[in-house]
């Protein structure tokens, strides 16, 4: 979807974990990398609970050159994963910070 048309849906109003996911996907795929982040943060602030969001989130940050913040995202989503039995997103963000470790110790 276009960002743009999800940002003035959001600007007038309907803001919430949902839209703010879906316009930090949406920018992800079209840029700039930076909008992503913002929304994807805001979709976060929302719903910690949500892995969906930490996942994207570690991604933008790790494809802004961020590692220590891509890390801190999938962290905190494994961490949601874990308290809500989502087994595959568990999983999914393991590997990546296993990936980002690999290719970039602390």
């Amino acid at each position: 979807m276009n960002p743009e048309v999800i940002e003035q849906l959001i600007e007038k109003g309907r803001d919430g974990y949902e839209a703010r996911l879906a316009a930090g996907q949406a920018r992800l795929k079209a840029g700039p990398l930076d909008r992503a982040i913002e929304h994807l943060v805001r979709a976060t602030d929302f719903r910690p609970d949500q892995t969906m969001a930490w996942q994207d989130l570690g991604k933008a940050y790790q494809l802004g050159g961020d590692a220590a913040a891509a890390r801190a995202a999938w962290q905190r989503g494994l961490e949601a994963a874990v308290a809500n039995g989502d087994k595959q997103a568990e999983k999914v963000m393991a590997v990546w910070l296993k990936r980002l470790d690999r290719s970039d110790p602390q």
